[in-house]
Order: C-alpha cells, then sequence, then structure tokens
C-alpha cells in the first residue's frame, strides 16, 4: 500500500506447510485470475515454478532464498534464521536456566530478513527495500501504523495509531485491499 495504495492481494489457502502440487495450483489460479507478482508462506519452490512457466510474473521466496530453483522470476525472498534463537533456548535448558516464554520477534532481532534483492528490481528501488529494513529493524517506522480500516471497510486504526503485537496475534481479519475468506 505504501508503493501502490491501489495494490490489491487474493489469498488462497493451500493449508499445509509442503505440498507442492497444491501450492502450484494455488499459484496457477491467481496468475490465471491476473496475479502479476505471487507471494507465499509455504516451502517448496513449486510457485516460483510456476511463476516462471506463465512467464512475466515475479514471486518472493519463503523462508530461505528460493533463487536457485526460480531465478528469474524471483525478485527477493523471506529469510527464516531461527538458529540463534534455537541455540540459545537449547543452551538454556542445558543451564537448567530455560522458562516458557512468548517469543514474536522479527527483523530487529535477526530471526527474519530480506534475502538478496536481484538485479531485476531498479536500484532506487532496492535502496528504498533495504531502508525500510533498516527502519523496521530499528523501530521507527512499523507496517501497522493507521489509518488502516479492515477488509469490510470498518475503521481499525486511526491515524498514527500502531498495532501492538497482541492485536497482531489475535487479528482474525483482514484489511483493505485483501480478498480471501479466513478458514474457520
Amino acid at each position: 500500500k505504501k508503493v501502490n495504495p491501489d495494490v490489491e492481494f487474493k489469498i488462497i489457502w493451500a493449508y499445509t506447510w509442503f505440498d507442492p502440487a497444491k501450492e502450484a495450483d494455488a499459484a496457477k489460479v491467481l496468475i490465471e485470475q491476473g496475479a502479476d507478482v505471487v507471494l507465499q508462506h509455504t516451502d517448496s519452490t513449486a510457485p516460483q515454478a510456476a511463476a516462471q512457466e506463465a512467464g512475466n510474473v515475479i514471486t518472493f521466496g519463503q523462508a530461505s532464498d528460493m533463487g536457485q530453483y526460480g531465478p528469474l522470476p524471483r525478485v527477493s525472498s523471506i529469510i527464516d534464521d531461527w538458529a540463534p534463537y534455537y541455540i540459545a533456548r537449547t543452551q538454556a535448558v542445558m543451564d537448567g536456566t530455560w522458562t516458557s516464554t512468548s517469543t514474536w520477534d522479527g527483523i530487529g532481532a535477526g530471526m527474519v530478513g530480506i534475502g538478496e534483492i536481484s538485479d531485476a528490481v531498479p536500484a532506487d528501488v532496492k535502496a528504498e527495500a533495504l531502508a525500510l529494513q533498516a527502519s523496521l529493524a530499528d523501530g521507527s517506522y512499523h507496517a501497522f501504523t493507521g489509518p488502516l480500516n479492515k477488509a469490510d471497510g470498518s475503521a481499525w486504526l486511526a491515524e498514527g495509531e500502531t498495532a501492538n503485537d497482541g492485536d497482531l496475534a489475535g487479528m482474525g481479519f483482514y484489511l483493505e485491499g485483501i480478498t480471501a475468506e479466513i478458514p474457520k
């Protein structure tokens, strides 16, 4: 929305973390409906393959780079790096200091990041993406700052109001511009 206020998102639920056939089918349906960008929250490279086959559709990998599997349509990836967290938690168990906690970390803690941005992205856009990543990491920018409306048009966050972690974890609705049914 920051770059294109009129952007529309359509979500297809695959109901799995890894099923290449379902992931490819979902990507193909979105592409047939006119999607020019495909994002995913599943773990195979099938969406990249579907986009590459269709041509003129870009993708973002999920959890790892995925560039070697679909280098032409993939412009970047969300990178998950939970290894330091797992090592620290395991060490706490070994030291006898482990306690149950809720962890809600992201770019600032290094658990999530933006992977290499391909040369298909113009230099000025790449620079803006990297600056935004830095702003998210240092807390000077929060993606869920109002005004934001729910998909049904009702107000959610007023101008300048920022959702806290509890609000985000408990969201039972989509925002304006997102078309999908929330699974029941």
